[in-house]
């Protein structure tokens, strides 16, 4: 049983199983015969993504972006829901993991939709999926991805479990899971506040406002159509950011104070929101800034909350925040251990076809797991709420 976390955003999808990571951005489009291949350039595994699923071949993420004529990307919850999350969250987990068996997902939403979507994230995801990854060289590779149990749960919460949780789903830092939270994602549409108190989901405290960093780029773009009458699609701004600088029609335009001041603008809206909505919550403990947002937002942010805000990590990309969060969580949920047994189980059976050893059973644990049950047991009242859940 090998778990996968899984985050389908407006801006990236990404996965991870604790060992391989996956991002490429939500972006859909429509295949087309490439009659000149190069070889050169990018050879990562997702910056050629061309899929066949469900009898429709597809190019994913930059290639569609590069490649397809007919490119498809949203801003709306619903839309995602239906028509991306299917496609972009099989392609992950199809090349995030190389196993046969059934793989248990844990993913996440927006605090503002989590009742109303979570049966449909699952309905959507849930079952065995043929999937064929096209390759440069020709040689396709056509992988059956079965999915077991799935859990849905508030999308910020991952951030705190990448940070409390170790790698085997252990409760590693028990001060923090001890300690009153507060989380800010900020994600490519939206923003989600979260209050979580001995890691106990507070309602009141949380929200989702529609403050994410693609309203930045809606008024940059703005502006760049007034300036030189080109409409730059939202997703196409990403590359643009960093530096600051646009080439549009051999003429560059540099946007660096734009950003500045659209960036300012922004950090002060989410922070008015997060100092409204958690008025009464005085006694938080620490605020978590997480998302791919708030790389480019915290310098910004970080001065306008009242608080303790804990830094980003400068090695640290935080778009993965959340999907980690996820994958340890899963190894809390389900046991870190029987991933271990299942694993050797796989590989033995794919060597050697024989039925396991007790002693290989015995090997499968490692020395000190019945120590670390020992000691989650006594940390398992805050997630109790969680775990229960399927």
């Amino acid at each position: 049983m090998e778990v996968v976390g899984i985050d389908v955003g407006f801006g990236f999808t990404k996965a991870y199983n604790g060992k391989n990571s996956v991002i490429f951005k939500s972006l859909l489009g429509d295949a087309t015969d490439i009659q000149f291949r190069s070889l050169l350039g990018d050879e990562s595994s997702t910056s050629n993504l061309h899929i066949t699923f469900e009898d429709k071949s597809y190019f994913l993420g930059s290639y569609a972006e590069m490649q397809s004529n007919i490119r498809d990307f949203t801003l709306d919850q619903e839309k995602l829901i239906e028509n991306f999350v299917k496609i972009f969250a099989v392609a992950a987990a199809g090349i995030c993991t190389d196993t046969l068996a059934p793989i248990n997902i844990v993913s996440g939403l927006p605090v503002g939709y989590l009742k109303r979507d979570s049966k449909k994230f699952k309905e959507a995801i849930r079952g065995t999926h043929e999937i064929t990854f096209h390759n440069n060289d020709g040689k396709d590779v056509t992988k059956r991805v079965t999915i077991d149990k799935i859990h849905i749960i508030p999308q910020p919460i991952g951030s705190i479990f990448n940070l409390i949780f170790d790698d085997k789903g252990k409760i590693r830092d028990k001060s923090l899971a001890t300690q009153k939270l507060g989380v800010v994602d900020i994600g490519f549409k939206t923003t989600d506040f979260s209050i979580f108190d001995h890691l106990q989901y507070i309602e009141r405290g949380s929200s989702t406002m529609d403050t994410g960093i693609s309203k930045c780029f809606s008024v940059i773009a703005n502006k760049l159509r007034q300036e030189s009458n080109i409409n730059i699609e939202l997703y196409r701004i990403f590359q643009f950011i960093e530096s600051g600088m646009i080439k549009i029609r051999g003429k560059e335009y540099n946007i660096s104070n734009l950003k500045k001041r659209v960036y300012t603008h922004a950090a002060a809206a989410i922070a008015s929101d997060l100092n409204r909505l958690w008025e009464n919550d005085w006694d938080i403990d620490s605020i978590i800034l997480s998302g791919g947002g708030s790389v480019e937002l915290s310098e910004f942010l970080s001065p306008n909350i009242d608080g303790n805000v804990i830094p980003i990590g400068k090695n640290i990309d935080a778009r993965f925040n959340n999907v980690q969060g996820y994958c340890k969580f899963g190894r809390y949920k389900w046991g870190y251990s029987k991933y271990i047994s299942d694993t050797q189980q796989e590989k033995k059976s794919t060597k050697v076809k024989k039925a396991s050893t007790a002693d290989d059973k015995n090997e499968a644990v490692e020395p000190s797991e019945k120590e670390d049950e020992k000691s989650d047991k006594q940390s398992k009242g805050g997630l109790s709420w969680l775990r229960r859940q399927n």
